[in-house]
């Protein structure tokens, strides 16, 4: 595979499991990253000392993604060699049932999960289209390909990323950027610690290759779509979900 030297990367919600591997990932293959987290300062910490770890130099940015200044913020931290390629990973869940759902539930979820992702993307756009590369992943979920009960504020906003991604796409492929999302199925997390043992394996029968994925794994289709072999390829969304959503 291509290396990633002399690139930056942005990654949000770097903090988390899946933005941590996809961090340590990218630092693997040469590139600078930029660690933004919201408010897990040590799991942030924990992030920049892998990334280092992997040979690459980690920069440590707090942004709060639901004001709408964050994204400049980020994009600066990167300073003057500006961000070659984002990773869209912050998200957050205000799970409920849709009649029980309060307005704020429901726009805090999308602030988050999408206007923040287009924000960024908007602002990193910038120097991508002057320099004629970049690498644009956002982080959605098999949820927002076959929704999930409880769920329809967050499947909403990973099902707007979709959208968001295909239309970017064809706004910018001609200037040598590419726009592409993945979509992890069931992966260890706190949601899935907290389930019960019935649960898990119903949640086990729905997945083909019968276990859960692991960070590493969406970290490793990030990874592949961020590298130069992957260029020609755009507009797409790759489920990373044990075949779950096969056919849907």
């Amino acid at each position: 595979m291509s290396g990633l030297e002399g690139r930056t990367a942005l990654v949000t919600g770097a903090s988390g499991a899946i933005g941590r591997a996809c961090a340590v990932a990218l630092a693997g293959q040469g590139a600078r990253v930029v660690v933004a987290y919201g408010s897990d300062e040590q799991g942030a910490q924990e992030t920049a000392d892998l990334v280092k770890a992997a040979g690459a130099e980690p920069v440590v940015v707090q942004a709060d993604l639901t004001d709408p200044g964050a994204a400049k913020e980020l994009v600066a931290a990167a300073g003057e060699a500006g961000i070659d390629i984002l990773v869209n990973n912050a998200g957050l869940t205000r799970d409920g049932l849709v009649l029980r759902m309060r307005d704020d539930d429901f726009t805090g979820v999308l602030e988050v999960n999408l206007v923040a992702a287009f924000r960024c993307t908007r602002e990193a756009l910038r120097g991508m289209l002057r320099r004629r590369w970049g690498r644009v992943i956002s982080i959605s979920s098999v949820v927002g390909l076959v929704g999930n009960p409880g769920q329809a504020n967050y499947a909403a906003s990973k099902a707007g990323l979709i959208g968001l991604t295909m239309s970017v796409a064809r706004e910018v492929a001609g200037r040598g950027i590419t726009v592409n999302a993945v979509a992890p199925g069931y992966i260890p997390s706190k949601l899935t610690d907290a389930m019960g043992e019935e649960a898990k394996q119903a949640t086990l029968g729905q997945i083909p290759v019968g276990r859960l994925g692991t960070p590493e794994e969406v970290a490793a289709a990030v990874r592949f779509l961020a590298g130069e072999e992957a260029g020609y390829i755009t507009g797409q969304v790759l489920a990373v979900d044990g075949g779950m959503t096969m056919g849907a």
